[in-house]
């Protein structure tokens, strides 16, 4: 983030209690807390077109277990994107709340192309009946069809809803396909793409304002954190300017462009490449597990996550793949020619594993390459 959001995020608005919303406080005091929660709101439904914001929930993972409250009774049907495969936890993991209170069936991706095949996802939709169709992914490294998604929700009766976490800078950036403004529900992290404090929005059709805003307030939070929707104000502003599209483009570039020095050093990858943001890299030709790369990365200076690949026969915690994205290489100014150097100096960490000192000398590349760029 800017360190215009930083400050607005460290600001005094951190001190006050204003449980409730712009105008109906359940705490007095709150006339210009109103104005900026007011103000952020407004932005948000500008810059995506929504019909309806609320930019209290503390994070993605509280937004999107609200929405499932609004709009379902525990035991209601949902139908989300399997964790193993690149969903989220709260799509409908067994282990999370979402596939506790609810039944839960998940969909994936076509084992042969690693794609999501919206035929299959149909046939699933017309045989469950869910009350809630979610899409977006954390580990998914192409497009979603979010009208296909719709259209799919429509026919079956169901509420569709959308999770855009990982992609709402490139939405707005216009280089990945808006689910506005035909999706009923639509959840983003205001972190990631795009640049802002660690929380969330979800943004709505109108019919679902009234439910959604009681379950988040009383439902399941307290007091709002009015500096972070603060930061939250500023960092859609920033968002809304003509530098905010270069950078949501640079990020796609970015990436493409680190996908192919990965492939040209003999990495495998998920589907091949990308479209977006993210890439997903398959290790079992490299021989070294995703654990195993994100320690020798860390000891270079990379940051990665391990991660599993669609039918990974390994655990979560020590899987076959790892992810990486360059939306914060691309806020440092790396464009193409230093994320091919980026994808050198991954091969060159990988390679040298178990060799401390070749370690230490890509990790001196990685200190030189990070001059160049600072981060403020």
């Amino acid at each position: 983030m800017s360190k215009s959001v930083l400050e607005a995020l460290g600001s005094i608005f951190t001190n006050k209690y204003a449980e409730g919303y712009p105008g109906k406080r359940y705490y007095g005091g709150n006339k210009y807390t109103d104005q900026v929660e007011n103000l952020a709101i407004e932005r948000a439904k500008q810059l995506f077109g929504a019909e309806h914001v609320n930019v209290q929930p503390y994070s993605g993972s509280p937004a999107n277990i609200a929405v499932y409250v609004a709009l379902m009774k525990f035991g209601d049907t949902l139908v989300g994107m399997s964790l193993a495969q690149g969903g989220h936890l709260t799509h409908g993991h067994p282990v999370n709340f979402s596939g506790k209170a609810y039944r839960c069936v998940q969909y994936g991706v076509d084992k042969e192309t690693q794609l999501l095949d919206y035929d299959e996802i149909r046939k699933l939709a017309e045989k469950e009946k869910p009350k809630v169709i979610v899409s977006g992914a954390t580990a998914y490294p192409r497009e979603f069809d979010f009208k296909e998604f719709h259209a799919i929700a429509q026919d079956v009766g169901a509420i569709s809803m959308a999770d855009i976490a990982h992609i709402a800078g490139l939405v707005i950036g216009g280089v990945h396909q808006s689910p506005f403004p035909f999706t009923d529900v639509v959840t983003t992290t205001t972190h990631k793409t795009l640049r802002g404090p660690r929380g969330a929005m979800i943004m709505c059709k109108q019919a679902y304002a009234e439910a959604i805003d009681k379950a988040i307030f009383p439902g399941l939070q307290g007091g709002p954190h009015e500096n972070r929707i603060a930061a939250t104000a500023v960092c859609l502003k920033e968002a809304a300017q003509p530098e905010f599209k270069a950078y949501a483009k640079q990020i796609v570039k970015n990436a493409k462009a680190l996908a192919d020095s990965l492939l040209d050093h003999g990495f495998t990858l998920v589907t091949g490449g990308t479209d977006n943001h993210l890439i997903l890299a398959d290790l079992r030709n490299k021989g070294v597990t995703g654990k195993e790369a994100e320690t020798c990365l860390d000891q270079a200076g990379i940051t990665v996550n391990k991660n599993m690949i669609p039918y990974d026969s390994r655990k979560p915690f020590d899987p076959s793949g790892i992810r990486l994205g360059t939306p914060a290489i691309t806020t440092r100014g790396m464009k193409e020619s230093d994320c091919k150097h980026v994808g050198q100096l991954i091969a060159d960490a990988i390679e040298a594993k178990n060799n401390a000192a070749r370690l230490r000398k890509v990790r001196q590349e990685v200190k030189e390459l990070c001059k160049a760029f600072p981060v403020y």
